[in-house]
């Protein structure tokens, strides 16, 4: 594969991009800033079967099977995003790997802030000697991370050790594998759900949470002759955007959703994706039903736990932080996040985060780091970091860790996003671009402006995707 030097743009524009799905128990989700950047990158050029732009570590067997006795003494810096609770989660891990590996290694944890915080210092660091050793981030940053030329693809060290990746959930792990390329290991994953007031619900004589726009309309008039304020708060946000999408069994973007090859186009303008999810949405607000709450993923959880709504749109992860809010004052109920195509049968990508090993050519280092990876990713981790985060467990057998057991019993709404996940399939993991923070932001942008002046869908929909696709050309005549 060869190499060039390209003057890139790395500005995928990180404007008022939001950690997706990444509320905790006491942390909401964070709002970035602009960080943009012009630097000068080594990146390799694209393959036709894949788009992906990072060789394979000719030395990966070597990485893994060198002797243990080489790791004593090693130490590795791991770059994270996790703050408040999550953050102290995280902490135990690392510090309990510390304390029991018996490699003699040591890891080095250090917040960086936001995921754009932490993808933003990665670019100015020096290449061959990033700072790190291994860092966390958002999903959204699955694209550049593969263009950047910066990493270890995860699935050298997992051949490489034998390593079993069916452990690891096949509706998350399609998210970061490309081809048959798993670039990325999954950490930190969540899915959109339906958080409904059962109350509400029931002093309306609603049954059944909708599945829906249409049904939410349907259980509207009933739950507004009750009193309700508000029938649904939902947010304007760029991510709800991308798994309308997705539950319409339809692409974000051409070249298989970024996955055969680098999308060089939005598709929603043309599969009829985006006007679908913009007239449904539009409708609802015309009707009385989903007032604009405002931009972000958590625009919305405020209005539902203060009973102002009978129902919201949020992440999996924001369930313990929307029962502390709630504290006993109405039950919550969860359920499938909705369609906006009555009889849609696509699914839900994943949110949130995942490990990449960074190249710093050295093998000591990519062996330790891979030790780490492993231990993150066990059955008792997972499900240590499920109870404390809300966070998927993104290895099946932490289903069986009594851990996870209890926090079921304990929080048995949280069985709605398990089951969700698994009725999904790998073909629904979702679009890559690596203009996507840029993307949500112009998605969250026009959405609001639909809605405050009266814009059409179908207007809408035109403006999209002329503002995408002028941000996706300028950045692959950078970078391809």
């Amino acid at each position: 594969m060869k190499k060039r030097v390209v003057a890139s743009l790395l500005t995928v524009a990180m404007v008022t991009s939001v950690m997706t799905g990444c509320g905790s128990s006491t942390e909401t989700a964070e709002s970035t800033e602009t960080a943009e950047s012009t630097e000068t990158t080594e990146n390799t050029e694209a393959t036709a079967d894949t788009g992906a732009n990072v060789e394979s570590v000719e030395n990966a067997d070597e990485i893994t099977a060198m002797d243990e006795s080489q790791l004593n003494g090693t130490t590795i810096t791991f770059w994270h995003a996790m703050g408040g609770v999550n953050g102290e989660a995280l902490d135990y891990l690392v510090n309990k790997f510390n304390e029991e590996n018996e490699y003699g290694i040591t890891v080095v944890s250090e917040y960086q802030g936001s995921y754009d915080d932490a993808i933003n210092k990665l670019k100015s660091a020096q290449l061959g000697n990033m700072g790190a050793d291994l860092v966390q981030v958002y999903d959204i940053g699955t694209r550049f991370m593969i263009d950047s030329g910066w990493i270890v693809p995860m699935q050298d060290l997992v051949d490489a050790d034998g390593f079993d990746l069916s452990v690891i959930e096949p509706n998350i792990a399609a998210y970061y594998t490309v081809g048959d390329t798993l670039y990325s290991m999954p950490f930190n994953s969540s899915t959109p759900i339906l958080y409904y007031n059962k109350d509400m619900f029931e002093a309306a004589g609603v049954e059944a949470a909708p599945t829906s726009f249409e049904e939410i309309k349907e259980v509207g008039d009933k739950l507004q002759s009750t009193g309700v304020e508000e029938v649904i708060s939902l947010s304007i946000y760029g991510w709800f955007f991308e798994q309308f999408t997705c539950k319409q069994g339809l692409e974000y973007v051409n070249n298989g959703n970024g996955r055969d090859s680098y999308a060089t186009a939005v598709s929603f303008d043309e599969n009829g994706a985006a006007l679908n999810i913009l007239t449904a949405w539009k409708d609802l607000y015309d009707n009385g039903y989903a007032p604009n709450v405002g931009r972000g993923g958590d625009a919305g959880l405020a209005d539902f736990s203060a009973g102002k709504s009978a129902m919201t749109l949020g992440s999996t992860a924001s369930l313990k932080q929307i029962l502390q809010d709630v504290n006993g004052k109405f039950e919550v109920g969860t359920a499938y996040f909705p369609t906006v195509v009555e009889g849609s049968e696509g699914g839900v990508s994943i949110g949130g985060g995942s490990l990449w090993a960074l190249d710093n050519g050295d093998d000591v280092q990519k062996a330790a780091t891979w030790k780490f990876v492993k231990f993150l990713v066990s059955a008792e981790s997972q499900a240590y970091w499920n109870a404390q985060t809300g966070y998927f467990p993104v290895t099946t057998e932490a289903h069986t860790e009594q851990v996870f057991l209890d926090n079921i019993e304990q929080y048995p709404q949280f069985q709605t996003a398990i089951d969700q996940l698994h009725d999904s399939a790998p073909q629904y993991a979702g679009a890559l671009i690596s203009v996507f923070p840029e993307a949500r932001a112009i998605v969250e942008t026009e959405i609001e402006n639909m809605l405050n002046n009266g814009v059409s869908p179908e207007d809408t929909v035109a403006t999209l995707a002329d503002q995408i696709n002028a941000s996706i050309t300028e950045y692959n005549e950078l970078n391809y």
